[in-house]
């Protein structure tokens, strides 16, 4: 299957077309199909964004973007830390 890249308003969409069609009685081997997407996909996204509206899935995106980026932070302190430690005990 062709690797496309989804945004994430239309991942909701096709979450949200994916419930109906299960309400319709579908199995997810035909959602999948209908839906131009893998099994594997389906439930990835089902786990991440499953119940969420896109404002949701938007803040949840963003708490991701921040959560990196105070970790980077995080493991660069310590680093510098860890220097200027072993720089004051002298084991160069």
């Amino acid at each position: 299957m062709k690797k496309t890249k989804h945004r994430l308003g239309q991942i909701i969409q096709k979450l949200r077309r994916a419930e109906a069609l299960s309400g319709q009685g579908k199995n997810i081997e035909e959602i999948c199909r209908e839906l131009g997407i893998s099994d594997v996909t389906y439930y990835k996204w089902r786990e991440e964004y499953g119940g969420m509206d896109l404002n949701q899935a938007k803040k949840l995106k963003k708490l991701k973007v921040e959560n990196a980026r105070l970790k980077r932070m995080i493991a660069d302190l310590t680093l510098q830390e860890k220097i200027l430690k072993d720089a004051v005990e002298g084991d160069f």
